[in-house]
């Protein structure tokens, strides 16, 4: 019987990046003609680059400048790489959670050295089993693609595994796979909405998630 897996979205949820994102996507935008309120950028975050643009653009809008837009969103977020920071006790509840027999899983479409960043700020190698990038599947979130590619890397199965993560395309995807869904508020995703796209527990961030693991979905091995 295989180990159910913890799985982890990373910017938003285990560091304090999704500002910065929104920045970032916000002027690559408007370097390129677009402008876009600040908040419909954010409510995108978590969506691949492709997908994300045509969120904040529209399905029908011109794709010949997409690459460019993310290229210069690339740039400008590798500006902030040796400053990202964690959420507080994020490493400590990885940690934790590896001495206690989970494997754990960061799902990320970060790759390359905006991985390696994210992972120097995170400082908790020793507790990652594994790192499964959206890049190596068809879909992004909120298909379930990039979750399942998560428990492949461990040889987990959906029944018992637990996802946490900062946004609804998380969530959705999270249930979709047939897993546990938590749902933290760091990635500044109202409580509400993350309950409705599918999280069974919300938390404000890492640190309480950490202080109440007892009485969550991973002391009960992701049942309900």
């Amino acid at each position: 019987m295989n180990t159910p897996a913890a799985v982890f979205d990373v910017d938003g949820t285990l560091v304090d990046t999704n500002h910065l994102h929104t920045v970032c996507w916000w002027e690559a935008l408007r370097q390129a003609g677009h402008r876009v309120p600040f908040t419909r950028i954010l409510g995108a975050i978590g969506l691949g680059s492709a997908d994300l643009l045509a969120h904040v653009l529209g399905e029908d809008h011109d794709r010949d400048g997409d690459a460019d837009i993310s290229a210069g969103h690339k740039a400008l977020y590798g500006t902030y790489y040796d400053r990202l920071a964690p959420f507080d006790r994020a490493a400590d509840l990885l940690r934790e959670l590896h001495v206690e027999g989970w494997p754990v899983v960061l799902a990320t479409s970060a790759g390359g050295p905006e991985l390696a960043a994210l992972r120097a700020a995170l400082d908790a190698d020793d507790a990652i089993d594994a790192t499964a990038s959206a890049d190596d599947v068809a879909a992004g979130k909120p298909a379930p693609d990039p979750v399942l590619h998560a428990l492949e890397q461990v040889d987990a199965e959906a029944a018992g595994s637990v996802f946490v993560g900062d946004s609804v395309w998380d969530m959705r995807a999270a249930r979709a796979a047939g897993l546990h869904a938590i749902g933290v508020l760091s990635g500044g995703v109202p409580r509400a909405d993350l309950v409705a796209a599918g999280a069974r527990e919300v938390y404000e961030d890492t640190a309480e998630l950490f202080a109440k693991l007892g009485d969550s979905a991973f002391a009960r091995r992701g049942t309900a």
